[in-house]
């Protein structure tokens, strides 16, 4: 037989008091069940730890030896099931987001601001970069959460990711361009292209395959920040997700007709991953704020 941590709590709240029936009391369970706890920690132990005949509650030196060790579990219990409380009731913890960069600039500020307001003392960490990065974050176990770009050819299969946007591709440029513009009409336009490995960089390439032609580059080589201060200097235009050009108002973002240039953002997790509860409570909160928006123009929930 092995030691139970409510023997020790018993014993604990009687040697403290002295007294078998005000520790029950303060227990809430009767006197009898008390006293049966306690001989069954005895005869595990195999010492008598009170010294009843004298009609008293004293401890024999078994259970002075004891005592001060069977506080110590008590203790290191009930703190061990306050901490896991606090967790569960999102009083501690710590969210490990992942999001491409026109998503750290548009959505994620949004998103982190509710939940801030509704948890407080849950620690944010949020993790900008490319999906292939963010990817294998998630699969490192480096991040919870991360809102990534969905290939079209699917997503890793260590992964599972739920659609929650489809976001349309405008045109960024500092110049004004005509409202109805293809896709096709920027084949002797150079672009500012992104740097290899970079999600846009693919979509971009493949929206110009589509559309027939290779693009001409003014400059490449730069993530977000640095594609969108390109355009702003005049180098050339980009092909950017809508909500990167949230607080950009030196740009000008022109819609283009062709209806299957855009691209799909996932909230995507480890597959088959319990979530902690603090990433739970983000995950809830993500999918809340893209059901009921309001969400920027080109932008749609899935």
């Amino acid at each position: 037989m092995s030691v139970q941590l409510q023997q020790l709590r018993y014993f604990v709240t009687a040697a403290e008091h002295r007294h078998f029936t005000r520790a029950a009391e303060l227990l809430g369970v009767s006197q009898p069940t008390l006293s049966k706890q306690i001989h069954t920690l005895e005869s595990t132990l195999g010492a008598p730890l009170f010294d009843r005949s004298r009609g008293t509650v004293v401890l024999t030196t078994a259970g002075e030896t004891l005592l001060p060790l069977a506080r110590r579990v008590v203790a290191d219990a009930d703190t061990a099931r306050d901490a896991v409380q606090e967790v569960v009731g999102l009083r501690r913890g710590r969210v490990r987001l992942g999001a491409t960069p026109s998503l750290c600039t548009s959505l994620v500020p949004v998103v982190l601001r509710d939940f801030h307001a509704r948890h407080p003392e849950i620690e944010l960490h949020v993790d900008e970069g490319g999906s292939q990065d963010l990817v294998a974050g998630l699969v490192a176990h480096a991040l919870d959460l991360a809102l990534i770009v969905q290939p079209a050819r699917g997503t890793d299969p260590a992964l599972e990711a739920v659609p929650l946007l489809r976001e349309s591709l405008v045109v960024a440029s500092v110049a004004p361009l005509p409202s109805h513009l293809s896709l096709a009409e920027l084949r002797d336009t150079p672009l500012v292209m992104f740097r290899t490995g970079y999600d846009l960089r693919d979509a971009t390439l493949e929206a110009c395959r589509r559309a027939g032609f290779t693009p001409t580059y003014a400059v490449e080589g730069g993530e977000m920040d640095a594609v969108l201060a390109f355009v702003e200097a005049g180098l050339g235009v980009a092909l950017v997700p809508s909500m990167a050009l949230v607080n950009r108002p030196l740009l000008r973002a022109t819609p283009l007709a062709d209806p299957d240039v855009h691209r799909t953002i996932a909230l995507a997790r480890r597959r088959g991953s319990v979530l902690p509860h603090a990433a739970q409570a983000m995950r809830e909160t993500l999918l809340s704020h893209v059901a009921r928006g309001p969400l920027p123009v080109g932008v749609q929930a899935l």
